[in-house]
């Protein structure tokens, strides 16, 4: 899988966010957006993912057989951000069971033991709705991790994680190996390990 970006610009009204942005992402690697806040970082994530369209350029996702229609995007992207919800009527076990009805995950890993992979086993049986919101960015993080993927999207990926949660993170981003890794941050400690750092200004107008 590869991902080619030609030209691509998004605007919002009369501003653009950014423009002209050639890029060519390769399975197996791994990116780091980076800027200042509202420099476009989570926009040109969602543009990528196909969650929101680009204004201008061409957005391509190619395999071996060539490129996808764009309606197939979703069934090879995984995505944790701060800003995502989580279906909160539901317990841990229930969610990780509904997700895995359309999104297996990797491995053949059972919902149980996937709650203990996150070290929330204790919670298997509560609502989501009585996570705290560092619990709720594990379960993101960890559906993002273990679901069976082609490109993993991590925005601001330790939002409200304490310092156990960070060193849990880092074990499992940096075992993240055929996938097409991106993040958006400025916390170097979530992507000091990342092949190729991008810095989105050079695509400000």
């Amino acid at each position: 899988m590869n991902i080619e970006l030609s030209g691509i610009g998004k605007r919002f009204r009369r501003e653009w966010i950014f423009r002209g942005v050639d890029l060519r992402l390769e399975a197996g690697r791994s990116y780091t957006f980076v800027g200042p806040n509202g420099s476009g970082k989570s926009t040109l994530l969602s543009v990528i993912s196909g969650v929101a369209p680009a204004t201008e350029g061409q957005l391509t996702y190619r395999t071996d057989t060539g490129a996808l229609d764009a309606d197939d995007w979703y069934r090879h992207i995984v995505i944790a951000a701060p800003y995502l919800e989580l279906i909160e009527e539901l317990t841990l076990l229930e969610l990780l069971e509904f997700h895995q009805s359309f999104k297996p995950f990797r491995d053949d890993i059972t919902p149980a033991a996937l709650c203990e992979r996150m070290r929330l086993e204790h919670a298997r049986n509560k609502e989501l709705k009585a996570f705290s919101s560092g619990m709720k960015q594990r379960v993101k993080l960890a559906l993002a991790f273990y679901s069976e993927a082609s490109v993993v999207i991590l925005d601001e990926p330790t939002s409200n994680l304490d310092r156990q949660g960070v060193a849990w993170y880092r074990e499992h981003v940096t075992a993240l190996k055929a996938p097409i890794l991106l993040i958006g941050s400025n916390v170097p400690e979530e992507y000091d390990f990342c092949d190729n750092v991008v810095d989105v200004m050079q695509w400000k107008p």
